[in-house]
C-alpha cells in the first residue's frame, strides 16, 4: 500500500483483481491502522468472484478512468489536428523556400540574359560599323571604276584622235579632174 500513514479510526481497502485459469480472483488488502505492522501486513483474502460481481467492477473501473480517458483522447485528437496544420504549414514554407531558390534561378538566368544582351548589342554595333565601311568601300570602288573608265575613254578617243589626224597627216594622192 505504499508508505502512507493510515489515520487512527480509518481503514484502507486495496483491490487487486486478476484472471487465472479462466476464473476471476479478487484480491482485498485491509489495513485498520490500529496496529504497528507494515500496511502491507493486513488482510488479504483471495475470492472466486461471478460475472455479475465482475461486470459492476468493470463498471466502477471504467466509470472512474472513462472521463480521464476521454478527456485525454480529445487531447490526442487535437493534437491531431494541429500535427495536421503544422504540417500543412510546414509543407506551404517548403514550397515557399522552393520558389525563392527557383526565383535565385531566375535570378541567374536574367543576369545571363543580360550579358548575352550586352554581347549581341556589340555585335550589332560591329555589324552596323562594317555595314559602314563596306559601303564607304563599295562607293569607292565604284568612284575608282567610273575613273577608270573615264581615263580608259578619254586614252581611246586619244587614240582616235591621234589616228584621224595621223590619217589627216598622211599624204593623199590628189584628185584629178
Amino acid at each position: 500500500m505504499g508508505g502512507t500513514e493510515v489515520p487512527r479510526g480509518s481503514f484502507v481497502l486495496g483491490v487487486q483483481l486478476k484472471a487465472v485459469d479462466g476464473e476471476a480472483i479478487l484480491s482485498l488488502c485491509v489495513d485498520s491502522g490500529l496496529s504497528d505492522t507494515s500496511p502491507d501486513e493486513g488482510l488479504i483474502e483471495d475470492l472466486t468472484i461471478e460475472d455479475k460481481a465482475v461486470e459492476q467492477l468493470a463498471e466502477g473501473l471504467l466509470s472512474h478512468y472513462l472521463p480521464d480517458l476521454q478527456r485525454s483522447k480529445q487531447a490526442l485528437q487535437e493534437l491531431t489536428q494541429n500535427q495536421v496544420v503544422l504540417l500543412d504549414t510546414l509543407e506551404q514554407e517548403i514550397s515557399k523556400f522552393k520558389e525563392c531558390h527557383s526565383m535565385l534561378d531566375i535570378n541567374a538566368l536574367f543576369a545571363e540574359a543580360k550579358h548575352y544582351h550586352a554581347k549581341l548589342v556589340n555585335i550589332r554595333k560591329e555589324m552596323l560599323m562594317l555595314h559602314e565601311k563596306t559601303s564607304k568601300l563599295k562607293k569607292r570602288a565604284l568612284k575608282l571604276q567610273q575613273k577608270r573608265q573615264k581615263e580608259e575613254l578619254e586614252r581611246e578617243q586619244q587614240r582616235e584622235k591621234e589616228f584621224e589626224r595621223e590619217k589627216q597627216l598622211t599624204a593623199r594622192p590628189a584628185k584629178r579632174m
